[in-house]
């Protein structure tokens, strides 16, 4: 039998907030494609170089470990409960990216370097098969990346999991918000050996696409790696650093930001100046909390804010067969 594909059935991602991150849950679909859902997988297999399956991840972001002060007092406080939330998943995910400013930067290396053993110590109490990550501006801007490579390896990567390529690009070691002819070229190349259909996700520090480049939320040479990436009909951009979450799509592209691990921004459609939202010390975890998702099959999905706390709450609720699968947000790419 002869399989025909939709780009847009190739693969589905599901969303959803667990306070402070996103949960990711990848799935391939079949629901435009003839023949069996079995038929389909192999096809993507012998297409792509590797059967995908579905699987589970979670972005976080901008941790600022070291940061401990106006607009905000709780430190870690906010990392070490975003570790508890993931450890309290009814299935643990298959993979962690972090995307960036893990730490808070300052010009005296010897505490940076506190910062970035103290950053490790909490992430690895999460209990998940892989900890990913890419460095943010306060974690390579003052010295190139060369500390950060000591503590987490190359700044920028790629690897494979369950049929999807995870592309890791720096766009902040050179000093400024740009990736670089050199990581250009190599992207070029990492890219060439897999066809237009792979399903792929890069995730970055900073917004490849001009969000807003007064608040210095763009990457100079973002349209080069987009340029890059435009042949490829399922990539996903999971990036940092705007503290708020933030989706845009752009072409065949999908861009998903996650909120701060520390204090959150304003929207810069509503405000004028780049100032962190104050601390609210009778909701200390507003703006770092997240949006209930609930699917819908027959309708739009309701979109229903909450704080970290009740998604705590939700979590523990939805402990029966489908589990987390109950609250994410269909995004068909």
């Amino acid at each position: 039998m002869k399989l025909t594909q939709d780009r847009r059935s190739f693969l589905k991602m599901f969303s959803t907030s667990i306070g402070i991150g996103v949960l990711y849950t990848a799935m391939p679909s079949a629901a435009a494609v003839a023949g069996t859902e079995r038929e389909f997988f192999n096809f993507l297999g012998d297409q792509n170089g590797e059967r995908p399956r579905p699987f589970s991840f979670v972005q976080l972001s901008d941790a600022h470990v070291g940061f401990n002060g106006p607009p905000d007092p709780l430190g870690t406080k906010a990392f070490e409960h975003a570790v508890e939330l993931i450890n309290g998943l009814p299935q643990a995910p298959d993979l962690v990216l972090f995307t960036g400013d893990l730490t808070h930067d300052t010009e005296d290396k010897d505490v940076h370097a506190q910062r970035m053993k103290q950053f490790l110590e909490i992430s690895k109490r999460m209990k998940v098969g892989k900890v990913q990550y890419v460095p943010g501006e306060h974690d390579a801007g003052l010295d190139a990346g060369a500390l950060y490579r000591e503590f987490f390896g190359e700044s920028h990567y790629s690897f494979d999991h369950a049929g999807v390529h995870f592309i890791a690009l720096d766009n902040v070691s050179r000093a400024k918000p740009e990736v670089g002819p050199d990581q250009l070229a190599w992207l070029k190349k990492d890219l060439a050996r897999f066809p237009k259909t792979a399903p792929i996700v890069v995730f970055t520090h900073r917004p490849l696409f001009d969000l807003k480049p007064e608040w210095e939320w763009f990457t100079s040479d973002g349209d080069e790696v987009m340029n890059l990436l435009a042949p490829y009909q399922n990539v996903t951009v999971l990036y940092g650093h705007i503290h708020r979450d933030h989706d845009h799509t752009e072409g065949q592209t999908r861009h998903l930001a996650s909120r701060s691990l520390i204090f959150a921004f304003p929207d810069p459609d509503q405000v004028q100046d780049r100032k962190p939202i104050p601390f609210d010390k009778e909701h200390p975890f507003k703006n770092l909390g997240g949006r209930l998702v609930s699917e819908n099959k027959d309708a739009r999905p309701s979109f229903t804010p909450i704080s970290m706390d009740e998604v705590k709450l939700s979590l523990r609720e939805f402990k029966e067969i489908n589990g987390i699968q109950q609250i994410l947000k269909p995004i068909s790419l």
